[in-house]
């Protein structure tokens, strides 16, 4: 394979495996399964906004996110796309979501973001608001009633997803493996690569990486991964041990 052609890694990885067995009913009440969840990540994303300020001030004045901040946003990152993964941003597995925000090697959504050694003062005054516009567009049509809430008082942001273009092709997906038992491949690619996307401009905009989103869908559970890793066996389960 040709390197050159290769799409270049971003410092955010999302990846995921498809369940083999999944319960043709069980999305039916997911909704009501995840509300201890949905409880926590109110609280959760509560302290992201915070800390997120906390971080816009650090990064202005010392150039670096402090780590255990940066640790802490990643894990509530984490913990959100392990409950979407679970629920309606994939159904792509019947397996319940632990309640942590370290990483859990065992679970078949994964979320890992690489901590940037130095971070630029300037941009931090303008990406999140500024450079990251043409990307809320785009997580606009995916996430649909998503609220991307970047302001002047709070220096943060949040972000849930509301439907949307995600949230139709999950519920199609949804349809067919009721009648089915089968989860179609090429709509789980579609709403992997649209999850993806939607998580590198969160992780943008919440300051934790100066590298601009692609506007580019990596489709499928596995993030592209940088050339220096490539090897020639497969990558069933790439390292993501980040942060």
């Amino acid at each position: 394979m040709n390197s050159a052609n290769s799409p270049k890694a971003y410092p955010l990885r999302v990846e995921a495996e498809l369940s083999s067995e999944l319960s043709r009913g069980l999305w039916l009440v997911k909704w009501l399964l995840v509300i201890p969840h949905v409880i926590m990540l109110v609280f959760l994303w509560v302290a992201f906004l915070v800390v997120s300020v906390g971080a816009f001030f650090a990064i202005l004045v010392t150039g670096r996110y402090p780590r255990a901040l940066f640790d802490f946003n990643v894990g509530v990152l984490r913990w959100t796309w392990r409950v979407g993964y679970y629920s309606y941003s994939a159904l792509g597995t019947d397996r319940y979501p632990p309640f942590t925000l370290a990483d859990d090697p065992d679970y078949p959504a994964r979320l890992a973001v690489e901590y940037p050694q130095a971070l630029s003062r300037g941009l931090v005054l303008v990406k999140w608001w500024l450079l990251a516009l043409p990307h809320y567009l785009v997580v606009a049509v995916f996430a649909g009633g998503a609220v991307a809430g970047w302001n002047e008082a709070s220096d943060g942001g949040s972000w849930m997803s509301g439907g949307g273009l995600i949230g139709l092709l999950v519920l199609i997906a949804g349809v067919v493996l009721l009648f089915t038992g089968r989860y179609p491949k090429g709509i789980y690619d579609l709403v992997m690569g649209m999850n993806r996307w939607v998580f590198r401009v969160v992780a943008y905009a919440a300051l934790m990486t100066d590298a601009y989103p692609p506007f580019r869908l990596d489709m499928g559970g596995q993030d592209p991964v940088p050339d220096t890793a490539a090897s020639d066996g497969p990558h069933p389960k790439p390292a993501l041990e980040l942060s």
